[in-house]
């Protein structure tokens, strides 16, 4: 295979970015298609590159955990995307929390500016029939394009559905009632970082009524094709209990009110969205209900009775292939090796996991083409265990996944006898093996 023939990298999301950098970083040329702004989707807001849609945060920095050894991972590898993510932070409490506009912008014009990177704003309905090919479209991948991959893959599409938090106007919320904290006054910086509004029994009550009445939009959902679990638009989730919110999105654990100094009976937790705190997301308050009666509703909610709603919630259909009945650990195509899947289209959940395999796929196709050994990732580490998940979970009941170390290897029964009683213990223990082993991966990789 020539070495100046491009890589075909079919998405301009998270994984079809870092994907395209891994290519070029390697001196390869990369070919990004993007069919944005020529043809939109029902989520994407902007023209950029590498739009977040569903929130703004990458999830747990704290360490030892599994969000944060696959970060931490990924920045051993070089991500492009993860060092942007650090450029464009915002207060997130624990976590990697950016501003959605600066993230995708400083991206759209590092990749604009690679010599070796050529961008192409159209639709791609036919997969590319010569070279090596990276399908990265993610879960709003077009009708024409879906079919095509079903074609080639020989199978039927996989669905579930997703749904996505209102934002509201920093400058229409109560400053009064809504207080800033973090739970239990943990931040990675020290920082109060999210605003805080409280709500009583009564109020919870007369929420969680109101919540249980509201009309919904008709989303036109086959009653088989269900919601990721992970993701529950908050309507459902009240219709497992009156208490469900409470153990849920609106738990007011680690936090007390400074006009009572008493925990809440319950707590809605706004996150900033934007460097200049100009508006807020509602946390895990991700719906389908219709956009009049999502402003009656949350405008219940103490601190937000005036609130003005720069985007309401909304619900979106997303598309992932049956990976593994299709996909080897390297995230190639079985039947056709010069073909990659990478993102949320071949059934991970969340940003940096999609960022994972879009570097994963990125690397893999540069060996590809350089005629080298194509070895996945090492079985221990959260980026082979993530591969390992896709490639080897149980063919009839795949779901998407997020990075937990429910995926990765048990350690040895000695270490597991010695830690028995002590958790964090386990949980850093497994980081370290992985991070060695990821270590020795890249050392000889190189």
């Amino acid at each position: 295979m020539r070495l100046n023939t491009p890589i075909h990298i079919l998405g301009g999301g998270l994984a079809g970015c870092e994907a395209a950098f891994q290519v070029a970083l390697a001196g390869l040329q990369a070919k990004l298609y993007e069919m944005r702004p020529l043809v939109s989707t029902a989520a994407h807001k902007t023209p950029y590159l590498a739009e977040l849609v569903c929130s703004n945060s990458l999830k747990s920095e704290t360490r030892y955990t599994a969000p944060w050894l696959l970060k931490e991972e990924l920045r051993r590898c070089g991500s492009r995307l993860l060092k942007v993510a650090e450029q464009a932070r915002l207060p997130g409490g624990q976590a990697l929390t950016v501003d959605r506009e600066v993230f995708s912008l400083h991206i759209t014009r590092e990749l604009e500016a690679l010599p070796n990177v050529e961008i192409r704003r159209e639709e791609v309905t036919q997969i590319p029939a010569d070279g090596v090919v990276i399908i990265a479209t993610g879960p709003l991948t077009s009708d024409a394009l879906a079919a095509e991959i079903g074609r080639l893959t020989g199978s039927e599409r996989l669905f579930f559905y997703d749904s996505i938090s209102p934002i509201v106007d920093a400058e229409t919320v109560d400053y009064s009632v809504a207080f800033r904290a973090s739970r239990y006054g943990k931040s990675i910086d020290h920082t109060e970082d999210y605003l805080n509004c409280p709500l009583d029994r009564e109020q919870y009550d007369k929420f969680v009524d109101a919540l249980l009445e509201a009309q919904r939009h008709t989303p036109h959902i086959p009653d088989d094709i269900p919601f990721f679990e992970a993701c529950l638009p908050i309507e459902e989730l009240a219709r497992r209990g009156r208490e469900t919110l409470r153990f849920g999105p609106m738990k007011p654990v680690g936090l007390i009110d400074p006009r009572t100094g008493r925990r809440p009976w319950a707590v809605v937790q706004l996150r900033q969205e934007t460097v200049r705190a100009s508006s807020y997301n509602l946390v895990g308050f991700q719906n389908y209900l219709k956009y009049s009666e999502q402003q009656r509703v949350f405008r219940l909610i103490p601190g937000l009775e005036k609130a003005e709603f720069l985007r309401f919630g909304q619900i979106h259909r997303n598309t992932y292939i049956n990976a593994p009945a299709l996909l080897k650990p390297t995230l190639q195509l079985r039947q056709e090796p010069r073909v990659f899947f990478a993102g949320q289209i071949c059934g991970v959940e969340g940003y940096v996991e999609s960022i994972a395999t879009g570097l994963m796929a990125g690397r893999h196709a540069v060996a590809l083409v350089k005629g080298e050994p194509v070895q996945a990732w090492p079985r221990e580490t959260a980026l082979g265990s993530l591969a390992y998940y896709i490639s080897h979970a149980d063919t009839k009941n795949y779901q998407p996944a997020n990075i937990t170390f429910d995926l990765l290897p048990k350690l040895d029964e000695s270490t597991l006898r010695r830690l028995e009683h002590d958790r964090k213990a386990r949980h850093a223990e497994i980081c370290r093996r992985a991070l060695e082993k990821l270590d020795e991966y890249l050392h000889v990789a190189v």
